[in-house]
């Protein structure tokens, strides 16, 4: 049972990752950025989810380096935006992520949507990555279980950890239950389904019995299903508010409600209708 907010899942190559981590999607703002990520920091957070497409891991890196935390006790994912996608350009792109961050190794490195074009490309150079220990470990994102098999079926490194949208319109069940059999971590971004989910009134019902936000309920049901989850906010209370899911559990009832409510519902792009134009 998760019980803190320093608890980690052991990846597939023994690295440990926070379960919980922080989001910094759309924090591009200087001040806003210090503001927001000192108080992740402060609340307990010491996962951190950038991308090159996001356009902030040199703000990442320059307040993380700034901050009392020692870098050993962090850890930093960044994803390999599309158009930075092919062998030498992954090679180069993240060496320059690397400088951005202020750091020598990469704790995670993902391929941020699967690309038709350049599929085998991008992963030759990240297991290149991680054979130069450049990074701990490599794995994808918004891959579908087509995506993680045909790469299985030509490459040398599985990936440790499959991150793709999941919330509770979106409960991913086959790709987990994939992920799950072949040892591959599930990670769910936008955990709160953009905040889509928030109102739905069977969430609300079970906030209110356990006195907390719906934030708070479906972040406890991503951490009790096992997922690794990575919450977004750039409002100081709300980020205290989703760091703060360790004083009670839902029941194993109340988890397979918010279970059932899933519709198949994305937020964000379908991976095939990008797989097909990349």
């Amino acid at each position: 049972m998760v019980k803190s907010i320093k608890d980690t899942i052991t990846l597939n190559n023994g690295v440990e990752i926070p379960q919980h981590g922080f989001g910094v999607y759309l924090i591009t703002d200087e001040k806003n950025g210090y503001e927001a990520i000192n108080k992740a920091l402060e609340v307990g957070y010491h996962a951190f989810d950038t991308a090159q497409f996001y356009e902030n891991e040199a703000l990442l890196g320059k307040i993380l380096s700034e901050s009392n935390v020692k870098r050993d006790e962090l850890f930093i994912t960044t994803k390999v935006a599309n158009y930075n996608q092919g062998y030498d350009s992954t090679l180069s792109t993240v060496e320059q992520s690397l400088k951005d961050l202020h750091i020598d190794q990469i704790d995670l490195l993902l391929v941020h949507w699967p690309s038709k074009r350049r599929f085998f490309e991008t992963w030759k150079a990240m297991e290149k990555l991680y054979n130069e220990k450049l990074v701990k470990a490599i794995g994808v994102s918004n891959y579908e279980i087509h995506h993680l098999e045909e790469l299985a079926a030509n490459s040398e490194i599985k990936p440790v950890i499959d991150q793709v949208e999941c919330h509770p319109y979106l409960t991913q069940e086959k790709i987990k239950e994939y992920a799950d059999k072949n040892h591959i971590a599930f990670q769910a971004w936008s955990p709160l389904g953009r905040g889509a989910v928030l109102n739905d009134p069977i969430i609300r019902i079970i906030a209110e019995h356990h006195n907390k936000s719906s934030a708070q309920i479906i972040i406890r049901w991503h951490l009790q299903k096992g997922n690794v989850v990575i919450p977004k906010s750039s409002t100081p209370s709300r980020i205290e508010e989703n760091a703060n899911v360790y004083d009670f559990s839902l029941t194993e009832e109340e988890v397979k409600i918010i279970d059932a409510l899933n519709k198949d519902e994305r937020t964000g792009d379908d991976p095939d209708a990008l797989w097909f134009q990349m």
